[in-house]
């Protein structure tokens, strides 16, 4: 009798300290988890980071060559649009693969936002979370760079009243017409505002938005 009762004490104890066991042992990875999590965010953090704006017919070149001058230079691009997946450019069978949706990026995540050109801003300009995206980040006072018909975007935005801009020349109209002053050079800079023309203005237009925020 008195055996079974041990037995039965020394299983019990078992069970308890491998209980015990167990929580610490969940403890610690947690623990542990959130400690990686933190050095990630900090490590994140240690570089700069620039949102291009993108949708599907978007100008190849003034995508993927600002991608690459600000990389080469330690900048990280996140590609953000309307939905995450893969679009294609209008001029050439390049592709892009949209990172994040409009809606579930936070403009303090970023150092500039980079607007292409091509067909896509037409597009980009009847979503609401697109809008909403851009006008979040225009008021954080950080850089916003606009190519070709990239203003399109900042126009339906309604931040180019009483702003200095160029863009593709069939855009200058409607940037008059929203109050802007249109400039025909390759790159006009207006405060925290970038705007050029066309893909061969790019050199001008990477360099400027690398100036800002470097």
């Amino acid at each position: 009798m008195n055996t079974k009762i041990f037995l039965m004490a020394a299983i019990a104890g078992l069970f308890a300290v491998t209980a015990a066991c167990n929580g610490t042992a969940e403890k610690q990875e947690e623990a542990k988890t959130k400690k990686e999590r933190e050095k990630m965010d900090k490590h994140d953090k240690a570089y700069k980071k620039v949102a291009i704006l993108v949708g599907e017919g978007f100008h190849d070149g003034e995508a993927y060559m600002p991608m690459g001058y600000l990389g080469n230079r330690g900048i990280k691009s996140v590609v953000i649009g309307p939905e995450k997946g893969e679009v294609k450019a209008y001029n050439s069978d390049f592709t892009i693969n949209i990172q994040k949706a409009a809606r579930d990026a936070k403009p303090q995540y970023f150092d500039a936002l980079i607007l292409p050109g091509g067909e896509a801003p037409a597009k980009l300009r009847e979503d609401e979370s697109v809008i909403a995206f851009v006008q979040d980040f225009y008021q954080t006072g950080k850089p916003v760079a606009a190519i070709c018909h990239g203003p399109q975007v900042l126009i339906t935005a309604g931040l180019m009243e009483g702003k200095m801009a160029t863009a593709f020349k069939g855009v200058k109209e409607e940037l008059e017409e929203a109050g802007a002053d249109y400039l025909d050079e390759p790159l006009v800079i207006d405060g925290s505002l970038i705007t050029s023309r066309v893909p061969k203005d790019l050199h001008h237009f990477s360099q400027a938005i690398y100036e800002k925020i470097k």
